[in-house]
């Protein structure tokens, strides 16, 4: 199989993990070693790197991590300029908000707003889009409020290890979580013919 001249090849899934992870493994080693000032920015740069690495390996980059990165560049920036963590820990609460709003808002309006972001690869009945939908939406919401609670009631230091060594975990066992609803509604692949 061939890719159309102008694009590139999808990546290979750990690569887009590394990719989608790397800058906030960055994130974390450096606020171990420096502070949360040095790790918000070189946040920001691994974040601009991973963006224009996906860019340069697929020819496109992905709404959640584009959306994902200039809230990173915003927050980070207001971090970095009133000298305040505030903004950097806010951050993952209204990413993860917004994401949110957006998916119900779709919901509400009878949009199914994550099957135009993964239908190429997930072929699902109308029904499965809209509980798939709705169960994003609410663990966006639950990511929020987990964002909010950690960095009200611990440190810095534990907050920033928490966003890697929590929050990747659940968001991967969330995902694998939908595999039963993912089969179930599942349609036959049509081929293209190719």
């Amino acid at each position: 199989m061939t890719t159309a001249p102008g694009h590139a090849k999808p990546l290979a899934p750990l690569l887009r993990l590394v990719l989608e992870a790397g800058p906030l493994v960055v994130f974390f080693v450096a606020n171990g070693r420096f502070g949360i000032f040095p790790a918000t920015a070189a946040f920001m740069v691994a974040t601009v790197i991973a963006l224009a690495a996906s860019w340069l390996l697929e020819r496109r980059v992905a709404i959640m991590p584009l959306v994902s990165g200039a809230f990173v560049l915003v927050f980070g920036g207001l971090t970095l300029a009133l000298a305040d963590e505030l903004f950097i820990k806010l951050k993952p609460t209204i990413v993860n908000g917004l994401f949110a709003a957006i998916l119900f808002g779709g919901l509400a309006t009878g949009r199914t707003l994550l099957k135009p972001l993964f239908g190429a690869a997930l072929h699902l009945d109308n029904g499965g889009w809209r509980h798939l939908t709705f169960r994003w939406a609410c663990f966006f919401v639950a990511l929020a409020v987990l964002n909010e609670v950690v960095w009200r009631s611990t440190s810095t230091e534990f907050w920033a290890g928490f966003k890697l060594y929590g929050i990747m975990p659940l968001t991967i066992a969330f995902t694998l979580s939908q595999m039963p609803l993912i089969l179930r509604h599942q349609l036959p692949h049509k081929d293209g013919g190719s």
